[in-house]
């Protein structure tokens, strides 16, 4: 029983760091007033009748603060490249020349820069509520356990770890968005 409460502990731990992840992934796609390639990485392309990510059919860089191009290996991918890239609603307009596609990223107000924060702390909320969800699915499974014949000192214990390793995790997903909201709002 005690190797099954660990089993249960360890794998919640592993999903929280799997949910945070995921967040940390989340806040890269939030722009910060600075061109990134890592921006496009969520744009999937229509190519040869399948979606693939735009990084696999494109080279991606950003040339400077504010421009972001994109070289196609095959040429008559720029029309898909062009329509994917305003079908993922990014909020940019692609330029496309006939050999490359530039993104002018514009100066951020401090309008947009407040909404992006919302959008940051939307991104957090969703990471804790993940976090606690995974805490809760653990904490059901160990009083699942409990009815099987795990001690109430064990199952009290088991659920108190618990508690313990989401105020962890949820305090670092408040840590990220406090790092990308200073990102954003710093000029």
């Amino acid at each position: 029983m005690q190797d099954d409460l660990t089993l249960i502990i360890d794998d919640a731990q592993q999903t929280m760091q799997k949910a945070v992840a995921h967040l940390e992934a989340e806040l890269l796609k939030i722009r910060a007033g600075k061109a990134a390639p890592s921006m496009v990485d969520s744009i999937q392309v229509e190519y040869y009748g399948s979606p693939t990510p735009l990084s696999q059919v494109a080279n991606i860089s950003a040339v400077d603060a504010r421009t972001i191009t994109i070289q196609p290996w095959e040429k008559n991918m720029l029309q898909p490249i062009e329509r994917a890239i305003i079908a993922s609603n990014i909020g940019l307009n692609p330029q496309n020349d006939g050999i490359i596609i530039r993104l002018f990223l514009p100066p951020m107000t401090e309008e947009r820069r407040k909404e992006l924060v919302k959008r940051v702390n939307g991104e957090g909320e969703l990471g804790k509520i993940a976090v606690r969800n995974i805490r809760r699915d653990a904490i059901e499974a160990i009083k699942k356990l409990q009815k099987d014949g795990l001690s109430e000192d064990e199952a009290r214990d088991g659920e108190a770890n618990m508690q313990i390793m989401t105020d962890k995790f949820i305090v670092l997903v408040d840590k990220h968005c406090q790092q990308k909201e200073k990102e954003i709002m710093s000029i």
